[in-house]
């Protein structure tokens, strides 16, 4: 766990907090119209925090940014926080940090006020509460994976989640007040991260849960995103197999949803996005049979001239129809700038024999143009039983170069992350473009076009082509159950979700020797528009996946909900009248500034 004191210095009764606040400010000073900063005069009063702080039992503490260790940038203790800046993990034990840094021209990660360490409901009812008798600005953060900053408010008072990571399994679950058939179910705190979720459900429960396939993404907000795995194709969207949740709404209230108990707001939870409706505490998944075996296919191939890659591409997914456009397979391939397909799909159900015979005839077609095709490595096939695929020992042991470990002192063992992840960890984006494509692209009269598409975005930037973020192809009850959320329904009509983005390292603006290169960043920002544009041609209009996104994305509301989006907005008013819960491009967001702290004229009196 975080080490407190770092952030506490000391009680609530030190004068440093107590310059924070107005001096005998309440909340009836304030119009409404606006949330208050400190130094407001509404802001609340050293007393009001005290009072907090007792009913929160200690668990309130104000944040300072970690940078202040770079006040000399070349410092010993500046490079080591940059170095943990790659480990997730300290990241995610850290509630003044976000795993992203920032995005050029739109946000960069900065502290909350305060923090509260929520470890049940009534500290989550505490904290909102509060902030909507002061009018502050409330931000939720579990595993503060979030591209558009959702998990980041400076000036405000955030819900800290990460402490309530307990899981459960169940052998026979019912939703309260439900007659539902009993079935095996998990339940899971709102702090609860992936990894932790696979190895109790998975490892050692010999059960499947949909999740995400970053491990240190946290389950509460994967879910509220929508959440697609691996094998979404075969289970589904991780928000689909929510059974129930309980969680604290504006009023205060901790509230138990399911399918009979609030079922417009337990439906908004399943993919409406996080932070909106209310916090999540605690919520319970089905849980599915294990597959037997679960494995991955890495096969990088260079093509000689762009001739030759756009005869390569067009071949990949002629394979794809015939033989991978099924439940059984998931991941990407990314199609690369220097001619070079990057394949690196998942698939689950057979071993790794079968797997290598399904691959031989695109391996022999390639295998047999030396001279335009070349193997960067070569193939790697493998497979593992199910319940091995995320057990920590067994991947330090067998897979050490793809599973990387928490490398600080005192750290659980159980603390691993993809390798394939670690870019991500503390990352400063330049740009990110996603959108759904349709399975007709796959058609053979339109093949051609989409190869064309993809060749030309790849002229600019990177492709990354995600077969299992789109349910096309996929199990039929998997895109029934999907079409229960408030997702856009596209998701059920396409094969893959296309992401163009662009990254460098942990950096922040105005921090000498670790500031972002703004010039390169905006350059890639260009690049990525005009590759996404080509592919527009062939998908116009085809919506976007909310969690991975682009923070400047037109008409979002569409893009994220499409014909969903009126009703979700009618939910968001009924549970959150004042629009206390904001998250950019969230639900309502649009009645509030970009930064959620003053509310905009042509909106307010149409509620939050």
């Amino acid at each position: 766990m975080v080490n407190r004191r770092r952030f506490l210095g000391g009680s609530l009764s030190t004068p440093v907090l107590a310059t924070t606040g107005g001096r005998g400010a309440t909340c009836s000073a304030h119009t409404g119209s606006s949330r208050v900063r400190p130094g407001d005069p509404a802001w609340p009063a050293h007393s009001s925090w005290s009072s907090l702080q007792r009913r929160l039992s200690g668990r309130l503490f104000p944040l300072r940014s970690p940078l202040g260790s770079c006040r000399d940038p070349e410092s010993a203790a500046c490079r080591e926080l940059f170095r943990e800046l790659k480990n997730p993990y300290y990241i995610g034990d850290d509630p003044a940090l976000t795993q992203t840094t920032g995005w050029v021209d739109a946000w960069t990660s900065r502290p909350s006020a305060y923090a509260v360490e929520a470890r049940r409901a009534a500290d989550v009812a505490a904290a909102i509460d509060f902030a909507r008798d002061h009018s502050l600005r409330l931000v939720v953060k579990g595993g503060g994976h979030s591209y558009l900053g959702t998990s980041n408010a400076p000036d405000s008072l955030l819900i800290w989640t990460r402490a309530m990571n307990d899981i459960r399994l169940h052998d026979a679950f019912v939703a309260r007040g439900c007659s539902d058939e009993p079935a095996p179910a998990v339940s899971m705190g709102a702090g609860a991260i992936w990894v932790r979720a696979y190895d109790e459900v998975t490892t050692r429960g010999g059960r499947y849960v949909q999740g995400g396939g970053c491990a240190t993404v946290g389950v509460a907000g994967l879910v509220q995103g929508g959440g697609f795995g691996s094998f979404s194709k075969a289970f589904g969207v991780a928000a689909a197999s929510m059974l129930e949740a309980e969680v604290v709404t504006a009023d205060g209230l901790a509230r138990t949803v399911n399918s009979r108990s609030h079922p417009d707001l337990f439906w908004a939870l399943k993919g409406g996005g996080g932070g909106t409706f209310g916090v999540i505490t605690r919520l319970t998944l089905a849980t599915h049979e294990l597959p037997p075996y679960l494995g991955v296919v890495s096969i990088p191939i260079r093509a000689s001239d762009d001739a030759a890659f756009s005869r390569l591409v067009s071949r990949f997914l002629d394979f794809y129809v015939t033989a991978l456009f099924n439940p059984s397979w998931g991941e990407i391939a990314n199609i690369a700038t220097d001619n070079t397909l990057e394949i690196e799909m998942a698939f689950q159900g057979f071993d790794q024999a079968r797997a290598a015979a399904i691959w031989q005839p695109f391996l022999q077609w390639v295998e047999a143009s030396p001279e335009a095709f070349t193997l960067v490595r070569p193939p790697l096939i493998r497979a593992v039983p199910g319940n091995r695929r995320w057990d920590p020992a067994f991947l330090k042991t067998y897979a050490p170069a793809a599973a990387l470990s928490d490398d600080r002192p005192g750290a659980s063992p159980n603390n691993i992350f993809w390798a394939a992840n670690r870019s991500e960890a503390g990352h400063f984006i330049h740009a990110f473009k996603s959108a759904w494509l349709p399975a007709a692209l796959l058609e053979e009269h339109r093949r051609g076009n989409l190869t064309e598409a993809l060749i030309g975005a790849s002229r600019h930037a990177k492709v990354e082509i995600h077969f299992q973020k789109g349910l096309a192809g996929g199990r039929p009850e998997a895109i029934a159950q999907a079409l229960q959320t408030p997702m856009n329904p596209a998701v059920a009509d396409a094969f893959a979700l296309a992401i163009i983005g662009s990254e460098g390292p942990p950096a922040w603006p105005g921090l000498p020797g670790h500031e972002p290169d703004l010039a390169a960043a905006r350059r890639d920002a260009v690049a990525v528009t005009k590759a996404m544009s080509e592919l527009k041609k062939v998908a116009p209009g085809s919506g976007s996946y909310v969690a991975e996104s682009d923070f400047f994305e037109p008409d979002w509301q569409t893009s994220y909900w499409g014909a969903n989006y009126p009703k979700l907005l009618a939910i968001k008013r009924r549970y959150d009248p004042t629009g206390l819960f904001f998250a950019h491009h969230g639900v309502g967001s649009e009645a509030w500034s970009d930064d959620g702290f003053t509310r905009t004229l042509r909106q307010e009196a149409g509620g939050g």
